[in-house]
């Protein structure tokens, strides 16, 4: 992609890795819009049926880079936020309605937009030496990256509320704790799990995996006839799919399905 972002497809799992380790993964303008095209390629690939998205060093990615943010920051207000809209709303809306489950493979600090995108994908795997810091109020900033929507419904409103207010620096045992994170394995050992639960993921029902992303995307703000009816919907959907006929001859067969996706 580019200097500063890696995309590798290997047995249908893309792993996109941020790289700018001497800057922590900072996100300039240049990484976002890498970010946001490996994020869109691997979305777009029938042949990827898992994503990791992880970074190099000892980051995962500590958010936006101050430095070019305070360069714009001196000649316009109005275009050092633009980036909320072109690059970080474009970024967290890849993960989240991306047709495919996305895994966070938190390798370090993850600050800011950092954790915020750590939230928006499907799972996170954190590393025990990684840490997670809410950091937009702690330079007078409001949440942006999805963490407003993503964070109340990992740990409901009212921990989202102190954890944005008063952003504090978290454990990956207490990400554990407050349900920010799936699992917490050794720092080496990080690669390994990720690409075990992706493996896992990229060999089960695809189609099935999207609905439910749909779905509970859409649960969260619909009243339960609605969110029934939209249940109905995806159901009769996924279940025109030869994963679910072959699955439904498997088990009568006692045998184990073979997914393929579609």
């Amino acid at each position: 992609m580019t200097e500063f972002v890696r995309y590798e497809c290997v047995d249908a799992i893309a792993t996109v890795t941020i790289d700018r380790p001497a800057a922590l993964n900072a996100l300039d303008n240049a990484t976002k819009v890498a970010l946001r095209n490996a994020l869109t390629r691997a979305a777009g690939d029938a042949d990827v049926r898992a994503v990791v998205l992880t970074g190099a060093g000892r980051a995962f990615c500590v958010g936006q880079d101050l430095r070019q943010h305070r360069e714009q920051l001196a000649r316009s207000a109005q275009a050092a936020f633009a980036t909320v809209a072109e690059h970080y709303n474009p970024l967290v809306m890849a993960l989240t309605t991306m047709r495919k489950p996305v895994i966070a493979a938190v390798n370090g600090v993850a600050a800011g937009a950092g954790a915020a995108l750590a939230f928006a994908c499907d799972f996170r795997i954190l590393a025990e030496t990684a840490t997670l810091n809410l950091a937009f109020a702690g330079i007078g900033l409001a949440a942006d990256s999805g963490a407003s929507w993503t964070l109340p419904r990992l740990v409901g409103h009212a921990r989202a509320t102190e954890l944005l207010m008063l952003p504090e620096t978290i454990s990956a045992s207490r990400a554990l704790e407050l349900g920010l994170a799936n699992r917490m394995v050794p720092a080496e050992d990080i690669a390994t799990a990720a690409n075990d639960l992706a493996r896992r993921l990229a060999a089960g029902p695809t189609v099935a995996f999207a609905a439910i992303k749909e779905a509970l995307a859409c649960s969260a703000t619909l009243p339960i006839a609605r969110a029934l009816g939209k249940e109905s919907a995806l159901q009769l959907r996924v279940g025109k799919s030869a994963d679910h006929r072959e699955a439904v001859d498997a088990f009568l067969n006692k045998t184990q399905p073979r997914f393929t996706g579609r």
